[in-house]
């Protein structure tokens, strides 16, 4: 059973370098902020457990994570002097991973393919 669902979802892993915490949480605010306006972001939020922090994030397809990255970038680089970036996963359907694998190939992140299920 395929799935036409061609939704792609990032899952970052940061782990916060000590006494960095609140200025990680305050950087989390501009990322919602200025992920908000993008049109193809489905959800974004941070979760926490103690100094380890996760990203949360949906996007319509493939060009929604681009344009994420773009938009996002400069606070990424920020957010990378204070954490660091322990796992990366990257979830979608083979033909939507296929325009991500190369311009994400710096990040080093593991891909899986959605082969099937829906989404409503």
């Amino acid at each position: 059973m395929a799935t036409q669902d061609k939704c792609c979802t990032i899952v970052p892993y940061f782990k916060v370098h000590e006494g960095q915490l609140e200025n990680f949480k305050k950087g989390c605010e501009a990322f919602v902020a200025q992920t908000e306006t993008e049109s193809k972001c489905l959800y974004y939020g941070f979760s926490f457990d103690g100094n380890e922090a996760h990203c949360r994030e949906g996007y319509e397809d493939a060009e929604g994570v681009l344009t994420h990255l773009d938009n996002i970038g400069a606070l990424l680089q920020e957010t990378l002097k204070i954490s660091d970036l322990t796992r990366l996963e990257i979830h979608g359907p083979e033909e939507e991973l296929a325009r991500l694998r190369e311009p994400l190939a710096d990040l080093n992140p593991q891909f899986f393919v959605l082969e099937y299920g829906f989404r409503r």
